[in-house]
């Protein structure tokens, strides 16, 4: 007898990086190393006094067991001092904090917590494909709301698009993947929009911090904690990816609709990895600094490929990727890679895969040393 898999699968595809990885990999068993500008996985290490607390309090006794499904009550007070003295933004350790494996699993959380099968959830044609797999897996009626070429959205657009079994809009500011920075006027009157619609507003912010001075939150804007959340992460800003450590804030109800949904999920972040993230949360302003010049040297570079492949960029965008749009002469960014891909082994991000109006954009990653990046400027030349 078939086993057939379920129908919220139906929609559902496996992860694109997932897939490109496996043929990325089968190049590499073959001949010269693919050089991967494509996956924003910091390459960097963690601050060395984060990794020292992960060893002390790994060998301590009695610290690996279950935790707290919300998290010590340290880690919570790190977030909301964070909070205070990156974005001016105050929160209440106790029920407006909510400690996450990373972020990702947060926007499942909150879509398991609030979307019933045939609501609608609104995502940004050109965002993280994360958002509408995880409304598919939810059998949402997802609805997508245009991202312009200078990533901006359409109020007009999403004003006829909100309606009563509206659930859920995710927005993404620092956005990704075009680096545009958060417009707190346009945000502001989309959140009076979308509560007056009774939906909540998400802001997926990992980004924040990242070749910006401009620290933006949600919690910025007066009365957002209405019908707002607002997901951060230490994977881009801290170079913790792998730790899988993130959060979410908003007014206790909502938490607490999430903590149902966590609670059942997982038993609790291991404590030693806690008491790291606080250090992370501590680090001096002078390593946050540090960080940002190296991106900025990289970046330097990532423009040049752009320049040599003939692409168009904007040198005012900031976060961990430098967004271009390709060629006129190309029809397809996918096809185009493709062939960089196979001939130079170097491999980008297509643009469509985080919405069909990507189709003919990429992204480049500023995850990679200098030195790589030059070699696969060298690789790309030699195309030419």
């Amino acid at each position: 007898m078939k086993i057939v898999e379920a129908n919220r699968l139906n929609n559902v595809s496996e992860y694109y990086f997932s897939k490109k990885l496996r043929e990325i990999n089968e190049i590499n068993r073959n001949g010269i190393q693919v050089i991967n500008l494509g996956i924003g996985s910091p390459d960097l290490e963690p601050p060395k006094v984060v990794i020292n607390k992960l060893t002390t309090w790994s060998t301590q006794n009695n610290v690996h067991g279950y935790q707290r499904y919300n998290g010590i009550p340290e880690f919570r007070l790190a977030i909301k001092e964070w909070s205070k003295k990156v974005y001016d933004v105050d929160l209440n350790a106790d029920n407006e904090i909510l400690p996450l494996m990373g972020s990702k699993e947060g926007i499942h959380h909150i879509t398991q917590a609030f979307v019933n099968k045939g609501d609608k959830v609104l995502v940004p044609m050109l965002g993280y494909p994360t958002y509408r797999s995880v409304s598919n897996l939810a059998q949402a009626i997802v609805v997508e709301y245009s991202i312009k070429s200078d990533g901006s959205f359409d109020l007009d657009e999403l004003s006829s698009l909100l309606s009563g079994n509206t659930k859920v809009l995710w927005l993404n500011y620092p956005h990704m993947p075009t680096g545009t920075p958060a417009n707190k006027k346009a945000i502001t009157e989309l959140i009076a929009l979308a509560n007056k619609n009774g939906c909540i507003v998400i802001n997926d912010n990992p980004y924040s911090t990242l070749l910006t001075d401009d620290y933006f939150s949600i919690f910025q804007i007066d009365g957002a904690k209405e019908n707002c959340l607002e997901l951060n992460s230490l994977s881009k800003s801290h170079n913790m990816s792998g730790w899988r450590i993130g959060w979410v804030t908003g007014k206790t109800e909502l938490i607490q609709s999430i903590l149902k949904v966590k609670s059942n999920m997982d038993s609790g972040m291991f404590l030693p990895i806690q008491k790291a993230a606080i250090s992370a949360l501590n680090v001096s302003k002078d390593w946050i600094e540090q960080l940002n010049f190296t991106y900025s040297e990289r970046r330097k570079v990532v423009w040049e490929i752009l320049d040599k492949l003939d692409c168009s960029y904007s040198k005012d965008n900031v976060g961990l990727f430098v967004w271009a749009s390709i060629p006129d002469k190309f029809d397809s960014a996918e096809i185009w890679i493709n062939e960089i891909l196979y001939n130079a082994k170097v491999f980008i991000t297509p643009g469509f895969i985080f919405g069909s109006s990507g189709n003919k954009f990429i992204r480049v990653s500023l995850c990679n040393t200098t030195e790589i990046l030059r070699e696969a400027l060298i690789r790309i030349n030699n195309l030419k």
